[in-house]
């Protein structure tokens, strides 16, 4: 799928492959460790292995099932990747003699609570671009100063879609009762790639309808995006990048409750000062949808499908941004942290302005 992109520069050269030499990703846990109770909580480095993965060589290991395991969230496997899990602390004897190639335990404190799905507050990434000369390294800084100022956009990033990009297909088929998938796990995911899929053509019509409101004069743009000419001159007037739309779904940021936007000046002062943020719709039974011109444009990428919807954030706020350029080596070091569920991948292919899978 073509994608539009929210950076206004021309498309910047470097060289990136996901290795775990060149992707490095901490994860930011939500609350601190209690260091009492009954669960051992492990922060583990690993590299070349997914979390699924590393999940059923400590269950091997202890002689335990997979899902006696907690984690956070699921890390790249092309990647350095650390980590918190968890086991019941009867465990932890047995895991003193342990040692595997791709994982090494860094530390280990007690915890009253299992880990579960969602338990981390964000990711911290260090990244290094290659083959990066003078002038790219140039736009990099500009543009890397553009997203710490305004954010980028919260596409799903390519490993969501599978190794050949095309699980949302299958996905589609058993989210409709046309093909069926015996392996829940699986079924899920499958499904989720769908899901994922319009919203990320859902949100590329969204950026593709800022860059017209920032190109095009009002009148030019009335028959263009069928809307009100007050209403697209109130669009142009907004300072921020990604233009929120009457009826557009907002939430607080980082988290918090869902609301609607009815056109009113302080909810865009609080968009600009980050305090809350445009949602998109992930397909499906139980989802709030949006109304007005928003909800006009949302129906193109709904489906009728056997799952549960939500809302996710459009727009995101990278914290922490910077870059370093290394001339000698020809090398551009990223770091970043995003919120959990963004894809550090998605801010990379910002900067270059195109797919890098």
């Amino acid at each position: 799928m073509d994608r539009f992109y929210s950076l206004g520069h021309s498309s910047i050269d470097f060289h990136f492959k996901q290795t775990p030499r060149d992707f490095v990703v901490e994860e930011i846990p939500l609350y601190e460790f209690s260091n009492e109770g009954e669960h051992l909580v492990i922060f583990v480095r690993k590299k070349n292995l997914s979390t699924s993965e590393m999940l059923g060589i400590f269950a091997r290991y202890l002689g335990i099932k997979n899902r006696d395991i907690g984690y956070a969230g699921l890390k790249d496997k092309h990647a350095m990747t650390k980590q918190y899990i968890s086991i019941h602390k009867q465990h932890e004897t047995a895991l003193e003699n342990f040692e595997h190639e791709g994982i090494k335990i860094l530390s280990k404190v007690y915890h009253n609570n299992k880990i579960k799905i969602g338990h981390l507050k964000a990711n911290r990434f260090y990244i290094k671009l290659k083959k990066v000369n003078p002038t790219s390294a140039l736009k990099l800084d500009e543009a890397l100063k553009n997203i710490s100022k305004f954010g980028i956009p919260n596409y799903f990033g390519y490993q969501r879609f599978g190794n050949d990009g095309d699980n949302h297909i299958d996905g589609e088929k058993i989210a409709k009762g046309q093909k069926k998938e015996r392996n829940p796990r699986v079924k899920k995911l499958l499904i989720n790639a769908y899901q994922s899929h319009l919203f990320n053509m859902w949100l590329s019509r969204r950026l593709e309808i800022n860059t017209l409101v920032s190109s095009f004069q009002a009148k030019e743009l009335e028959s263009l995006l069928n809307m009100p000419l007050d209403q697209i001159k109130k669009l142009q007037d907004q300072k921020h990048p990604f233009k929120v739309l009457l009826g557009d779904i907002m939430e607080h940021y980082p988290y918090g409750r869902l609301f609607d936007y009815d056109g009113s000046d302080e909810d865009l002062e609080r968009f600009n000062a980050r305090d809350i943020s445009v949602t998109g719709m992930l397909c499906g039974k139980k989802v709030k949808m949006s109304s007005d011109t928003a909800g006009q444009i949302e129906k193109d990428f709904d489906d009728e499908i056997n799952a549960d919807g939500a809302r996710r954030y459009a727009w995101i706020y990278p914290t922490g941004v910077e870059g370093r350029f290394n001339p000698i080596e020809a090398q551009y070091e990223l770091n970043f942290t995003l919120p959990k569920g963004s894809y550090a991948t998605v801010l990379i292919e910002e900067l270059a302005k195109k797919k890098m899978n």
